[in-house]
């Protein structure tokens, strides 16, 4: 989590800014939204592939936690196969709703600012957490 204080001259130039993040973030989230259906049929595939050798075989498929490693704070998957990858790519698609949809709160909460005047002298000092902003102070230069 990166947070940042960022000065703008009009209240414009913030809901641009969201704007700009906003088709940022559909069109990351359009891209991996492609690659889960990609990634999803694939390791439907490998799914049935294994129960077929495993079936033909006379045993029971393994856990899929086998080849899972944790280094400090990072989990290391050796030997990844479709099934990792795909929930991995689950994880950063719902990450990402969850941006759009804190950037879009934002936005509308924007609204206000159609309804300010003459705002020569004022600069707005905004917080920003992940460049989503969190709170904007105004400020008389």
């Amino acid at each position: 989590m990166v947070v940042e204080l960022k000065e703008y001259d009009s209240a414009v130039d913030i809901a641009k800014t969201i704007d700009d993040e906003i088709s940022r973030t559909k069109s990351v989230l359009g891209e991996y939204l492609r690659r889960l259906d990609e990634i999803r049929t694939l390791a439907e595939r490998s799914k049935k592939i294994r129960e077929v050798v495993f079936k033909l075989a006379g045993k029971k498929a393994a856990q899929d936690q086998l080849g899972e490693i944790t280094v400090g704070d990072l989990s290391v998957v050796l030997d990844a196969n479709p099934f990792h990858e795909l929930t991995a790519i689950e994880e950063v698609v719902r990450s990402q709703q969850d941006r759009l949809l804190v950037l879009q709160k934002a936005r509308e909460a924007l609204n206000w600012v159609d309804q300010i005047g003459d705002t020569e002298g004022l600069k707005y000092l905004v917080v920003e957490t992940d460049r989503v902003p969190e709170r904007i102070l105004l400020k008389i230069s």
